[in-house]
């Protein structure tokens, strides 16, 4: 198909240099797309107001990410900005819009551009609701999506989520696509201290929901042999985990790299950890996990969310009960059992097509029938 004949998308969200996993997304569904059609990538010129988010928010150390051509001209927070970026969107006369869904924060923003836009909206959801709830985030959701024809969500959960509020919403579940790309990031980093034989990582920001204190107390009933490597932003929680560390004298068996980690450091930690451990106590999807796949290293979580959909127990990883140190100390102790006979890495092998962005672009197409429209 010649590029005039190829249906015209605009994508919209964050892409590098903006930090984080739904930045590595959008970069890497925007290529995915543009395997088949003739997409425009639009970001932002400003995300957040540094009121609302103080820290660094772009990273300009690594480009394996980056979507050619794309223009940052979407200011979350001006109105002239977003009716600019709704008439450039127009001028292009795409046949679909997809806008990338995570937080209630952009609602405001969304509305104003959906309802001057002419295309077909899909809006794929990282989560339908934020994991820390506020008074006004149904509210503010539920007014923005019902605006979108489309939505893809990433798991069952979210699905039925959606569908509390659109009840006849017209979507398809299709699992978080892998983060194959940290394996081409040249690593660049010997800072990871830990040199031992048993290794389990959990790696991420480190908020509440996650369960990161349950891990801890669960490394108390573990091998001494197992070493655990914690990697991630604490905010400002850092001093209570120091302090359960210490009270619990793991400090020689626990190690901690507080802070954000930059993408060609990433791969350092994944490689030499034989499994990563995602103690969630609450859980929509994880980026983690699909990082994790990418280095073939097995996950160890919890029954919350869409995990159970995305890890399959005993063979891309093991299970367990969320919020109970003793049955996460036994799943990860039954892991190591497993890797004595199981071929972990054979197993997510085995699995990956279904991770696969070819696979995601063809959920797209399936979803709205693009490919048969009248351009």
């Amino acid at each position: 198909m010649t590029d005039d004949a190829k249906k015209k998308i605009v994508l919209i969200g964050p892409v590098y240099p903006f930090k984080g996993g739904i930045s590595h997304y959008t970069g890497l569904m925007c290529r995915a797309l543009r395997q088949r059609y003739d997409v425009t990538m639009i970001s932002y010129s400003m995300q957040y107001p540094k009121i609302l988010f103080r820290k660094e928010q772009r990273d300009f150390s690594n480009d394996s990410f980056k979507a050619e051509d794309t223009e940052y001209l979407l200011n979350t927070a001006s109105i002239s900005s977003i009716r600019k970026t709704a008439a450039k969107i127009n001028d292009i006369a795409p046949d679909l819009v997809i806008i990338q869904w995570w937080h209630p924060y952009f609602a405001p923003c969304y509305q104003l551009l959906v309802k001057r836009l002419k295309s077909r909206v899909l809006f794929l959801c990282h989560n339908v609701f934020p994991h820390e709830r506020f008074i006004l985030d149904r509210f503010l959701t539920a007014s923005t999506l019902k605006k979108g024809d489309y939505f893809i969500l990433h798991s069952s959960k979210e699905a039925d989520e959606l569908k509390t509020i659109l009840p006849d919403a017209k979507y398809r579940i299709n699992m978080h696509p892998t983060y194959s790309e940290f394996k081409a990031v040249e690593v660049e980093t010997e800072a990871v201290p830990v040199d031992q034989a048993s290794v389990i990582l959990f790696f991420g920001f480190v908020r509440p929901y996650k369960g990161l204190k349950v891990l801890i107390e669960a490394m108390g009933s573990i091998p001494e042999i197992v070493h655990l490597n914690i990697v991630g932003d604490f905010g400002k929680a850092k001093d209570e985990y120091m302090h359960m560390i210490s009270d619990m004298h793991l400090t020689d068996r626990i190690s901690v790299r507080d802070g954000y980690v930059p993408d060609k450091e990433v791969g350092e930690y994944f490689e030499r950890c034989d499994a990563v451990v995602l103690p969630y106590l609450d859980a929509t999807q994880s980026g983690i996990a699909q990082i994790a796949f990418a280095f073939e290293k097995p996950v160890i979580a919890t029954t919350v969310g869409g995990l159970p959909e995305v890890v399959h127990d005993g063979e891309t990883g093991v299970l367990c009960e969320p919020g109970d140190p003793a049955e996460l100390s036994k799943a990860i102790q039954r892991f190591y059992e497993l890797k004595k006979d199981v071929d972990f890495a054979q197993n997510i092998r085995d699995d990956a097509e279904r991770f696969s962005w070819e696979h995601m672009v063809d959920t797209i197409s399936e979803l709205t029938g693009i490919d048969k429209w009248d351009s």
